[in-house]
């Protein structure tokens, strides 16, 4: 199995920011894709950003230009730091994270993928 423990969510006016941390843990052998997540009341969980095992960021365009996600690879650790935060991005985030295994003697690998619980970011006005 795989934990992930994710930090940094809270309270911050307009304008402001916040820096969340995801940090996993359990029996994997590498981590493919790291990413963060959003859920607003009564819409969908959408992408905000995602960084691959090589460092290439994505980002949805509601978040480019304020936010940025980077990897920690000693500590299998993602990061989102969040700027200039505005009301619409209150939300859960949530940390997703593709796990690699190997199954065999042959090097086959399988990939999983895992959900933080999520924490809340609130923007206030």
């Amino acid at each position: 199995q795989v934990q992930l423990a994710e930090s940094g969510g809270g309270l911050v006016q307009a304008g402001g920011s916040l820096r969340l941390s995801c940090a996993a843990s359990g029996r994997f052998d590498s981590i493919n894709v790291m990413a963060w997540y959003r859920q607003a009341p009564g819409k969908e969980r959408e992408l905000v950003a995602r960084i691959t095992s090589g460092g290439t960021p994505n980002y949805a365009d509601s978040v480019k230009g304020r936010f940025t996600i980077s990897r920690g690879y000693a500590e299998n650790t993602v990061h989102l730091q969040m700027n200039s935060l505005k009301p619409e991005d209150t939300a859960v985030y949530y940390c997703n994270v593709a796990v690699r295994r190997v199954v065999n003697v042959e090097g086959a690998t399988v990939t999983q993928n895992y959900w933080g619980s999520g924490t809340l970011v609130t923007v206030s006005s």
